[in-house]
């Protein structure tokens, strides 16, 4: 036999394996493909040869050869991480899929992607490399242009972005070095090549009044402005309210209910009213604009809030989900007006039970608009208001909500917000810590309360074993490993914490509970914050881990989230027996509105974040060479990361910037140890800094310790 014919034991190999899904032995496999003994060697090569080619595998008891199973693909949302790798959900395993730098095969974060699994994985994690990119999540792009003598290029602000686009000078436009613009891809077809685009908009130079902001409306894909078509039929609305539209709504015109908002709310879209009953109990209304009623499904305004899903309150505006017209005006509880709204008024004992309730579209007319300073003025000072009594009786309440709710296992974390003073440029002159006051948590005490009754009345109307399609606002329970690493966190620390086979929300609101005082609490309840699962809508009621309620939904808000809006027109759908017979393919539909508002949900409030990062960088840019007070906020192998107390500008200080020892990293207790003194930074520890430098196009600060 010529050496040609021996090296063909492959290909036939190859036909036969692809003729026998069982697979064979090598023995049988030669004794059909008559291999004589003088040939064995060769037969066994080619085994040998499609084996390390992954041509063909072995069956799990090593027995036989098989074609290798064709590798399963998944479809999802890439994210990408700060280290450029990314992940995959898979929700047939519930896993992440790993993808490598090298295998993004030009995908960006957030893009829906095509992936092909590996046929082996990492331990218990699953890998796979990107195939296909299905949808991109951008369709522009925003970063710094750049001219070079024979071509322009961008670099994108969102270091998620991990590769420049090359721009042709037929494609540059108006653009000049040093610009942020708006940038559409046009072409990417290979990895090893940057994607190519045209600028469509110029924003304007770093500096320039609004462009820091509008870069990240344009980075995140808000639309500052709305569609023509949207905003003429918006106008159209009539707001004149009819006789004939009163027929079945609660008429609460002569009821005293008010507003209470930030002083620099333009739309109020819950308001409250209280009364003492003669038994101790309370009734406390909360009536909701019923937004509803002016956006019908469907219609042009109603397709753009489902694609907006969500206002976003970036620093220095707010891009809002309905436009002007109805968001500040008709559908604004403006006091002294008569105004349609959705009524949910409680009967509460006085252990904060809900003992009756009735949910109704209404009418109201607000007496008075409130700020939460003025609430809280007049009732820590007893000042003479007309309304004071209602303000304390509602304070009264609030206070024992609070407590039922904290005793039943609701966490109350703290989160450190700050707020921006802005000059007519728009740069941050003062950066200060808002301060939430009684008023603030009394009225997120009375829209929880309403949310809760909401959820429950579903499961009240409900045929016995069928829920009602419905939209809850769910958090699921921390996962397991997460909460491992977090106890493990709080060990490294040096508190002593007793784990618990199933972690209730109970038990997580007693455990942060005793570390309220400590200076380590602000990292410890950011490190919480992040072990804990993510709240999202879902058409499932799985309840709400983080408040500790078995059924909650999202009803008070309609201006300004598109889950709520849906929540209205399902609970007028099933004030009637028929609209509870009609579900149809409702399912389908409040699935995808559940989908999509968690995905603009979680875009808003990264845009948000990103907002105020600029603002802080921009803030502390003209303090270089000036001395704070901070504490440790992270610790790494390359330095430490310092948040500044009253500001919150986070910065890092360089491992070359500790110049008094050498110092090495003990992932353990999170920490940096002085090879020579023995010093120890770590985690959740005062430090002063002073800063050396703030990068507003690198979006970075770095400090050097003091001391």
């Amino acid at each position: 036999m010529s050496k040609k014919k021996k090296n063909d034991y492959s290909k036939k190999i190859l036909r036969l394996l692809k003729a026998s899904p069982s697979g064979m032995s090598a023995k049988e496999l030669s004794r059909v493909l008559d291999v004589h003994k003088n040939e064995y060697r060769y037969f066994r090569a080619g085994l040998e040869k499609l084996l390390s080619r992954q041509q063909i595998a072995k069956s799990k008891n090593r027995k036989k050869y098989i074609l290798p199973p064709k590798p399963r693909k998944v479809v999802g949302e890439l994210s990408i991480t700060r280290g450029g790798f990314g992940f995959v959900h898979d929700e047939e395993t519930g896993l992440d899929v790993f993808i490598s730098r090298d295998h993004l095969n030009t995908a960006f974060d957030r893009d829906t992607v095509e992936v092909s699994l590996y046929a082996r994985s990492r331990g218990k994690n699953l890998e796979g490399f990107v195939t296909a990119v299905k949808e991109r999540f951008r369709r522009l792009y925003v970063g710094t242009f750049h001219q070079s003598e024979f071509y322009g290029y961008v670099i994108p602000d969102d270091p998620k972005i991990y590769r420049d686009f090359f721009i042709p000078k037929e494609q540059q436009g108006a653009a000049t070095n040093g610009q942020k613009v708006v940038i559409e891809m046009t072409r990417w077809e290979r990895d090893h090549m940057n994607p190519e685009g045209k600028v469509v908009e110029v924003i304007g130079f770093p500096g320039d009044v609004g462009v820091d902001v509008a870069s990240v409306a344009h980075s995140y894909q808000l639309n500052i402005k709305f569609p023509g078509e949207v905003e003429n039929e918006a106008q159209s609305v009539s707001g004149k309210i009819e006789t004939a539209m009163l027929e079945n709504r609660l008429d609460l015109r002569d009821e005293v209910c008010f507003t209470i908002d930030p002083a620099d709310a333009k739309d109020f879209d819950d308001a409250v009213s209280i009364k003492k009953n003669k038994d101790g109990s309370y009734e406390l209304g909360v009536h909701i604009a019923d937004v509803s009623h002016y956006v019908k499904q469907d219609t042009e305004v109603d397709q753009e809030a489902f694609k907006r899903a969500t206002s976003v309150y970036l620093v220095d505006r707010v891009i809002p989900m309905l436009p002007e017209y109805l968001s500040n005006d008709l559908c604004s509880l403006r006091p002294n007006e008569d105004r349609l709204s959705f009524s949910c008024i409680m009967q509460i004992s006085s252990n904060c039970e809900v003992t009756d309730y009735t949910i109704s579209p209404s009418i109201i007319h607000s007496k008075r608009r409130f700020t939460y300073e003025e609430v809280q003025y007049i009732v820590d000072n007893d000042i003479d208001d007309p309304l004071a009594g209602d303000l304390k009786l509602m304070m009264e309440l609030s206070h024992k909500l609070t407590g039922k709710r904290l005793d039943e296992g609701g966490i109350d974390f703290e989160t450190p917000e700050v707020e921006f003073e802005l000059d007519e440029t728009g740069f941050p002159t003062a950066i200060t810590r808002k301060h939430r006051m009684d008023s603030h948590r009394m009225i997120e005490e009375f829209m929880l309360m309403a949310n809760q009754t909401v959820a429950k009345h579903i499961a009240n109307i409900s045929p016995q074993n069928r829920l009602l399609p419905f939209i809850y606002r769910v958090h699921e329970k921390p996962d397991s490993e997460k909460m491992n690493r977090f106890f493990n966190f709080l060990k490294a620390l040096g508190f002593e914490v007793k784990p618990v086979d199933r972690v209730s929300s109970k038990y997580f609101q007693k455990l942060l509970a005793g570390l309220k005082g400590t200076k380590e609490e602000i990292v410890i309840e950011q490190v919480a914050l992040r072990s804990m699962m993510k709240a999202v809508y879902s058409t499932k009621n799985v309840g709400h881990f983080g408040l500790g309620f078995s059924h909650y939904t999202h009803f008070t808000s309609p201006i300004r989230r598109y889950p709520d809006l849906m929540v209205h027109r399902l609970l007028k759908q099933y004030a009637t027996d028929q609209g509870r017979l009609q579900t149809g393919r409702l399912r389908d539909r409040l699935k995808k509105v559940c989908e999509q508002s968690s995905r603009q949900e979680r875009n808003a409030i990264e845009a948000e974040r990103e907002s105020i990062r600029l603002k802080q960088i921009e803030y502390i840019s003209r303090h270089v060479g000036e001395q704070f007070t901070g504490i440790i906020s992270g610790v790494m192998a390359f330095g430490i990361f310092v948040e500044l107390l009253d500001t919150l500008v986070e910065g890092l200080v360089h491992i070359t910037e500790i110049p008094d020892d050498y110092y090495i990293y003990d992932e353990k207790t999170f920490s940096l140890i002085g090879r020579d003194s023995d010093r120890i930074l770590r985690l959740g520890d005062e430090v002063q800094v002073r800063v050396k430098k703030a990068n507003l196009e690198e979006g970075k600060v770095d400090f050097e310790l003091v001391g």
